[in-house]
């Protein structure tokens, strides 16, 4: 289903569209949402599942988006890609055997090809979040929210808070990951080039990479924002 946000301005720098086998990859061809999939949940009644005691409750997105934010009490499988994620499963979730899973990730996408990995693992009862966090911070008032942080996207915004409302995160250019205000404090910080995530994979190459895409990005944005 189509979802529409907002933004002040533009929150893609250009518009690409390719062919891919999978939107989100997991790698493995039998996880597959429209043959078998777990029971949606609307982000009214996600609060009451989460609040079972029975639920193990799972954020099914990267490390580095679960650290700026997620679901109170979630569980963070420390995966740096999707493609981790049946490792974690046989890893650690298996031996658990937990009797309910609840899963979610930002738009409903990555959760909703892990329910159908679960069902496929044997797993019965098996629920994500429908619409993902977006629709949940979209629905949910905050004073009845359980989220904590902001939800990092995929565009030009970076992060949004509740109500969809721009967060405080803005990103390295050089790795992609988000970074706060502390972190720009870091010796290990230089805009555009380096932040404390990546600065000790910069090489000299690197930094001549990164000094011509921030020249081309001036470029880019005086074009479209001529001086008067």
């Amino acid at each position: 289903t189509p979802k529409e946000s907002s933004a002040a301005t533009p929150p893609f720098a250009r518009l690409k569209v390719r062919l891919k086998s999978e939107i989100v990859t997991l790698g493995i061809p039998e996880a597959n949402p429209t043959q078998q999939v777990g029971q949606y949940v609307s982000p009214q009644a996600w609060n009451a599942l989460m609040n079972d005691p029975d639920v193990v409750v799972i954020d099914t997105r990267n490390d580095y988006e679960v650290k700026i934010g997620t679901f109170r009490g979630a569980k963070n499988p420390h995966t740096h890609s999707f493609r981790e994620f049946p490792e974690y499963v046989n890893d650690t979730l298996k031996p658990q055997q937990p009797q309910k899973v609840a899963m979610f990730c930002t738009g409903g996408i990555r959760c909703e090809k892990a329910t159908s990995y679960l069902l496929r693992q044997g797993f019965q009862e098996v629920y994500h979040l429908q619409g993902g966090i977006l629709q949940y911070l979209q629905d949910v008032p905050e004073e009845e929210s359980l989220w904590e942080g902001d939800c990092f996207v995929f565009d030009e915004r970076v992060a949004v808070k509740h109500g969809l409302k721009p967060g405080e995160y803005d990103l390295c250019l050089s790795c992609g990951h988000p970074i706060a205000d502390e972190d720009k404090q870091s010796p290990h910080y230089e805009e555009g080039i380096a932040c404390p995530y990546c600065y000790e994979t910069l090489t000299p190459e690197k930094r001549s990479r990164q000094v011509e895409k921030i020249k081309q990005r001036k470029l880019a944005a005086n074009r479209q924002n001529p001086l008067p």
